[in-house]
């Protein structure tokens, strides 16, 4: 299934919780939930809250109906009155309590603080280009100088990274990445720009495949890294190459967490220092092999960043219909740097690492 944000979780609680799910998707739900503990903990208490919730309705409604009822049938004081006086705010009383109550378990539980969390402290790590449309601007104002019947360029909207998946010209980076572009080119460290293709992207995974679609772009005969799906141990050496700048900048560190925010089981937490522009960028272990991709940061805590597990990579290559595809998709299982020095890695992979840039 699917992995989704707490947010999208208690959304689709809300769903099952009111059956306008499938019996279908009750099913997923069910199974996603036993298979994630945090989530069921956070579904039990989400239940709890809208059964109070609920609660407190029913008894506004019948407070309602039973002054409607006094008004048509008890309309002259007396002791019946003053009676129902003093139980309906009585009840009030008790359904004030009883929802106050709900709210001060919820808060002291983190419920409210961890729905904040999901919206707040997570971020992505795409960035607004405009340092880069500064230097775009410049040179199409130079080439404008030497050929004044060339069309202004489009202005690029954010910058990221990308890298090759295999020598058929497919890269992989981010969905927040390429989200509504009306184009998308990426540019090698040659500085040379080739036009690419969005074939498949996946909100929830915060994944997008692309495919370089450009008649100049010649495909390398061999990808120099291979994919890991096994998991990490907590503390094995990592380092990753992106584009928070329009060079290519190195950053190393160590697998922190098993798990990604808020506990997605198909991401690492990463103790690697991340800017906004190393979106999509490759994740490596100490021999030269892919084991996730950047997807963003958590605010307020240096070195915490996050990515994406290359299994949720293999499960979105496989449900990219075939139709779509434009040559094999498969990724590269042979590693040519598992012998080679940090420098000599480092040097071998910058040729199938991408700035992107989205229009």
């Amino acid at each position: 299934m699917s992995k989704w944000s707490l947010q999208e979780f208690l959304e689709q609680a809300d769903k099952y919780l009111s059956n306008e799910l499938t019996q279908e998707e009750r099913a997923s739900f069910d199974a996603f939930r036993r298979e994630n503990p945090l989530f069921e903990e956070k579904f039990v208490e989400h239940q709890k809250f809208v059964e109070q919730m609920q609660l407190h309705s029913r008894r506004a409604d019948f407070k309602r109906s039973l002054d409607q009822v006094f008004e048509h049938e008890y309309r002259s004081p007396g002791i019946v009155k003053k009676m129902w006086n003093v139980l309906r705010i009585n009840g009030v009383a008790a359904a004030v309590v009883a929802v106050i109550s709900s709210l001060a378990t919820l808060y002291s539980t983190g419920y409210f603080s961890t729905i904040k969390k999901t919206t707040s402290d997570y971020s992505a790590l795409r960035r607004e280009v405009n340092n880069v449309k500064r230097n775009v601007n410049a040179q199409h104002t130079a080439i404008k100088k030497i050929n004044n019947n060339q069309n202004e360029q489009p202005t690029i909207h954010y910058g990221a990274t990308g890298f090759l998946l295999n020598k058929n010209g497919y890269v992989v980076t981010n969905y927040h990445v390429v989200n509504d572009a009306d184009s998308v080119h990426l540019q090698n460290r040659q500085g040379n720009s080739y036009k690419a293709d969005i074939i498949y992207k996946d909100m929830e995974k915060d994944l997008a495949i692309l495919h370089i679609s450009d008649g100049e772009f010649k495909p390398n005969k061999n990808i120099p890294y291979s994919f890991r799906s096994q998991d990490l141990d907590l503390g094995d050496d990592i380092f990753t190459i992106g584009y928070p700048r329009d060079e290519a900048v190195y950053g190393e560190g160590y697998l922190s967490s098993s798990t990604g925010y808020a506990g997605d089981t198909l991401a690492y937490q990463i103790s690697i220092p991340l800017n906004p522009g190393n979106s999509g960028g490759p994740v490596f272990d100490h021999y030269g092999n892919i084991i996730g991709i950047i997807s963003g940061k958590q605010k307020g805590i240096d070195g915490a960043g996050f990515a994406i597990k290359t299994e949720a990579l293999m499960n979105a290559l496989k449900d990219i219909p075939a139709d779509v595809l434009k040559g094999d998709v498969s990724l590269n299982d042979k590693n040519s740097m598992s012998a080679m020095s940090r420098t000599e890695q480092i040097k071998k992979v910058q040729d199938y690492i991408y700035i992107v840039k989205v229009y």
